[in-house]
């Protein structure tokens, strides 16, 4: 019998509705299995965790992924729903737009491509590698008893390769067509709230900027030799012809960076992961970006740190250089997640292959990663949420790894897996071997 806690059925419950009953039962299982259980998240290896290893009908839980009629993307705007109501307040609401590459291999992985694998390469090295391309979007908030930003998924697509494309005559999906749907999605969601998305210069694209720009603010990276123009001239009484798109060229941005007359402000930057705040100069007007018929208003700024010179850009023209930089900064965080979740939530180690089991096992666990979080800041709330500290290493702050454990050990506590019964041999352990027992299965990874 197994007996579920409460923290966990308080944030699990409200995907009940997407779920018949049975399905549900499966559902909850896989979850809590998928928290505990070390290194694979397989389904072999959450039914092992959960002292399921010898169930005969095992299939009923490989077929929640491949074969059960639910929609994960209603469950990404009941996670999204949850966020909000934790960890978003009343300002505008900071979104991240990024892709990560998940190495997969295996002839019967129909959407995988080869792709530049941005962990492995460098400015000097290009590295290649087959896998699956998603593309996720984030929410960019602070974490009170983190005292830092968290990027924390809740919607995830499969961009598949060209090659899948072609295959099935479908026209082919770039990265930007998918951000254009995922944002026009959330913007659906929550029409009335303000949203800033950020996103880095893959993104800067003025086809998809072109579409966002009258739902939402976007900020990306800017090239440095992009075509900016003053606006376009109001039309003379009288005047015939075509009304004119665009003003004068202006100067270029290394021109600006150059110029005597560039005004430049100081800026210390957020610390970063490491706890590094970096002082930065920083420079910005406004103009109209224009390339091939497409245009936009924007905000650019130039960043300056010694000889190093960066731009961004804002399709919301009232915003500040400082508000800015320090929104774009947020999204130092994403790669830290995607990180994480490949170290302790077993991204790229996991083994379906069909085609829905494959398009929805990744974004459940990154959305994993956010429900997490969710229950370690309820055990925060009543003081149960600790930071691994020694002799030889001490944490000023809970990262993800502490929050994991907190909520491992909470889960090894508070579940009752079987129902014991008269003939049940009970073996005394010390509390010192119990406890060096769970500290082991919370900090596995």
């Amino acid at each position: 019998m197994l007996t579920l806690p409460s923290e966990f059925l308080t944030v699990i419950i409200p995907y009940a509705g997407l779920f018949c009953r049975r399905v549900f039962a499966h559902v909850q299982l896989l979850v809590l299995g998928a928290i505990l259980a070390p290194g694979k998240r397989t389904v072999t290896s959450v039914l092992r965790i959960m002292g399921l290893s010898e169930q005969r009908r095992f299939h009923k839980y490989h077929y929640v992924l491949s074969h059960a009629c639910w929609s994960p993307r209603r469950a990404a705007r009941v996670l999204l729903t949850q966020l909000l109501s934790v960890f978003a307040g009343d300002g505008p609401l900071v979104v991240g737009l990024d892709e990560t590459l998940e190495r997969r291999w295996g002839a019967r992985i129909a959407a995988r491509g080869i792709y530049r694998d941005a962990v492995r390469s460098s400015h000097s090295h290009f590295v290649k590698c087959s896998g699956l391309r998603w593309i996720s979007l984030v929410l960019l908030a602070p974490v009170p008893w983190a005292a830092r930003v968290w990027a924390l998924p809740f919607l995830t697509a499969l961009a598949p390769s060209e090659q899948w494309a072609k295959a099935r005559q479908r026209r082919h999906k770039t990265l930007p067509d998918w951000a254009r749907q995922l944002l026009l999605q959330l913007k659906h969601w929550l029409p009335q709230r303000s949203i800033i998305a950020v996103g880095d210069s893959g993104y800067a694209v003025l086809a998809l900027l072109v579409a966002v720009r009258p739902h939402l603010t976007m900020i990306t990276r800017l090239r440095l030799d992009a075509q900016l123009h003053a606006p376009a001239p109001e039309r003379r009484l009288g005047q015939n012809g075509r009304p004119r798109r665009k003003g004068l060229r202006l100067p270029g941005l290394l021109q600006q960076a150059a110029a005597p007359t560039t005004i430049w402000t100081p800026l210390v930057l957020p610390a970063d992961a490491r706890g590094q705040a970096r002082a930065v100069e920083v420079a910005s007007g406004t103009a109209l970006w224009y390339s091939a018929g497409r245009q936009v208003p924007i905000r650019w700024v130039l960043v300056r740190q010694g000889e190093q010179l960066s731009a961004f850009l804002s399709t919301n023209q009232d915003l500040a250089a400082e508000e800015i930089i320090v929104y774009f900064t947020r999204r130092w965080a994403i790669e830290t997640t995607f990180a994480l979740v490949r170290t302790h939530l077993g991204v790229e180690r996991q083994r379906q292959w069909s085609d829905k089991a494959i398009a929805r096992t990744t974004p459940v666990l990154l959305g994993l990663f956010s429900v997490v979080t969710l229950l370690a800041h309820r055990l925060q709330a009543q003081g149960l949420l600790l930071r691994q500290t020694s002799a030889w290493y001490h944490k000023t702050q809970p990262t993800f790894s502490d929050a994991l454990a907190a909520v491992r050990r909470y889960l090894w506590d508070q579940t009752t897996f079987v129902k014991s019964d008269n003939a049940a041999i009970l073996l005394k352990v010390s509390p010192q071997q119990l406890r060096i027992w769970q500290e082991a299965l919370a900090w596995a990874a």
